[in-house]
Formats: C-alpha cells, structure tokens, sequence
C-alpha cells in the first residue's frame, strides 16, 4: 500500500469530432527497390514532406537514421486524410475517427483515494496530454492503457496540475505522488550530473519523438551530416533545452560550429526564419508543425531534407526518494509490454496519429 498527499483537480475530456470517410486507408508498406521515405511519402501521401511523418511512426523498426530502409522492411503507413489507401492491414477511418472521438473515462483521484497509486500529468503538452484533446492525448491514453494491463492492486489515479514546475520538486520528490509522465530522459551516460540523471527514474521508453530542422524554403538547407551545420545559425527558443546541440559528441555548441539564438517565443524564431536572419529552427516535429499551421507559414516554411537533429523518447518516471521507485517503474514497463504485445499501444498511436497529422 501507497501512502500520500493527493492534489488534483477531476475533468471531463472534449470528444473530437472529425469527419468520417467510409474507406480503410493506412497500412503496412513493403520497400520496394529504389525507395527512400521521401519517395514513400510523396507515392502514398502525395506529400513529399511527409517523409517525417512515416519515420516517425517507423523509428523503433528503422532505427536513427532515416536513410537505412532497405528491400523487403515493412513500414506502417499511418491514415492521414484518407491515405494511403489499397494497402494490407489498412483501418476503416470510419472507426478510428470514432474511436478517438470516445471519451476516455480516467480514474481521477480525490481525497478518498489516498491509498492508489498516482500518477502526475498536466496540460497544454499537445498532442501528448490534455484534458480538451481526446481521451486526454495519446501519452495518456498509452499511460492509462498500460496501467489497466499491470492492473495494480491498489488501483490508480491520474492527477493534473497545471504548474509543470511543481512536478519533480515538491510533489514526486516528497512522493505526495508516486509518478509523473511525460518527461524526456537526457543523454545521462555523457552527462550523469544532470538533475533528471540523478534524482530521477526513468521507464523504458514509450513514445519517440523526433526534433527536426526547420527551414526557410526560398533558403532552404538539407541535414544529412554534422559538417551541414557549420557555420549557420540556428533558432530555439529561451528555455528551451539546449543539450541536444552538444550530445553524442557533437559539440556544435560547445565548439563555436553554431551561432544560436533563443528569443522569448517560437513565434519570434519562425519570424527570423522567414526574415532570413537565421538559417533554421529547430523544434519537435508536433509542435514546429503546429506552429507551422497556425502562423499560416505552409508553403514559406518546411522540414529540412535529410536527418532528424535528435530523437528523443518520453518516459514515465519516479523519484528517486520514493522507497517504491524501482517496483513502480518495473509495473509500468509490464503493462507496457504487454499492450505493445496485444496491440493496444499501436492502435492508440494510429487513432491518435490519424488526428494529428490531419491537422497539420
């Protein structure tokens, strides 16, 4: 039995109501002789630009670097907009749109529960968590799914409270709640010191994201090597991490190979972008691909050519004072097996997936 203080406040979630086309589209893919994913992207999607789109539903089969498909792989091919369509395993959009559309009832904690295990979220982390996105977004959906599978005694919660600063100190550091999510893990095997590295525990991976080079299409650059970077100028905004620029090694800024600017706001970098002050900006696909959209910047700005500057995985995590930490994390990682391995993980992605990209 868990003991803790609770703090959470108990929502409804907003159903999405898309329109519904009575077809299957999406599937799996089988690389054919010559293909890279931009030619994928542009046969099925007929969307060059969705070669991103396709690695980022892939990543765990191709691995980190885009390029590396080969003849025979097998790829699946998220529905977006009605497409692709003709292929094996293809879903009936129909039902996806429904199933994203269904509420997600969420045990949400009050003081009569002390004795569950919680877990701590927020909102406003589009397309991940919030209570307004359905079924309270897709690292919800995966959280609260995986939690069903390990099936805790004690049963849980999930909390939500808005100041993500709160989330490691005082709250998960005090264990007033057991666990929180979604967090990157940093590259702690070259940077122990790190604060994440040493007060936290961390979940096998749940979700991979990937960070991408945005670029000035009438000034376009390509990412397929470290040397592409030298010497320009890059865009991310103040407070923003900015280790990815310096791990595994490649030291841009460490070594003076970057200029790099960090205004206050991500509007600010995509206004030097298009102003040609700064030669890329660099961004989690979701979140540069949703500004892209709500700035009206389609056609103006897109996604470099070539590699993703990072991929990075978001985690379930602990603290490491919780005298539970480790056996939290051990449940966590079975549940997660287990709906990868019955297929529940893949079909919230894909449901939430088809969604997300339809937007952008």
């Amino acid at each position: 039995m868990f003991n803790r203080f609770t703090a959470a406040a108990a929502a409804t979630f907003m159903a999405f109501a898309g329109a519904a086309q009575a077809q299957s589209c999406g599937g799996t893919y089988t690389v054919q002789p010559g293909d890279s994913l931009s030619l994928i992207a542009d046969s099925q999607y007929k969307d060059v630009g969705k070669w991103s789109t396709i690695y980022q539903s892939n990543v765990g089969v191709i691995g980190n670097r885009p390029e590396r498909i080969y003849v025979g792989m097998r790829l699946n091919l998220t529905c977006i907009d009605g497409l692709p369509v003709g292929l094996e395993g293809g879903v009936d959009v129909a039902e996806v749109t429904r199933a994203a559309a269904t509420p997600l009832v969420v045990p949400f904690g009050n003081a009569a529960n002390r004795s569950k295990i919680t877990l701590l979220t927020a909102d406003d982390y589009a397309p991940f968590t919030d209570r307004n996105l359905p079924k309270g977004g897709m690292f919800t959906e995966i959280v609260q799914a995986a939690m069903e599978a390990a099936s805790p005694d004690e049963g849980f919660d999930i909390h939500w409270v808005n100041d993500w600063s709160s989330h490691h100190e005082p709250l998960l550091s005090n264990a007033l709640l057991d666990m929180g999510f979604p967090w990157f893990r940093p590259d702690c095997e070259n940077d122990p010191a790190q604060y994440r590295c040493e007060n936290l525990v961390f979940s096998e991976p749940v979700f991979e994201v990937l960070s991408l080079l945005f670029v000035n299409t009438a000034n376009p650059m390509a990412f397929t090597s470290d040397a592409d970077m030298d010497g320009k100028v890059m865009c991310r905004p103040a407070g923003y991490a900015t280790f990815l620029f310096d791990q595994n090694g490649r030291n841009w800024l460490a070594d003076g190979r970057i200029e790099l600017k960090q205004p206050q706001s991500i509007d600010q970098c995509f206004e030097m972008l298009v102003d040609q002050e700064v030669d890329g900006v660099v961004l989690n696909e979701f979140t540069g691909r949703k500004k892209i959209n709500d700035l009206g910047l389609k056609g103006q700005v897109d996604v470099a050519q070539g590699l993703p500057i990072t991929i990075d995985a978001l985690h379930v995590i602990a603290h490491k004072s919780h005298p539970d930490a480790d056996a939290l994390m051990s449940m966590v990682n079975e549940g997660l097996v287990e709906i990868r391995q019955n297929g529940r993980y893949q079909q919230a992605i894909d449901e939430h997936m088809t969604r997300i990209w339809a937007e952008f």
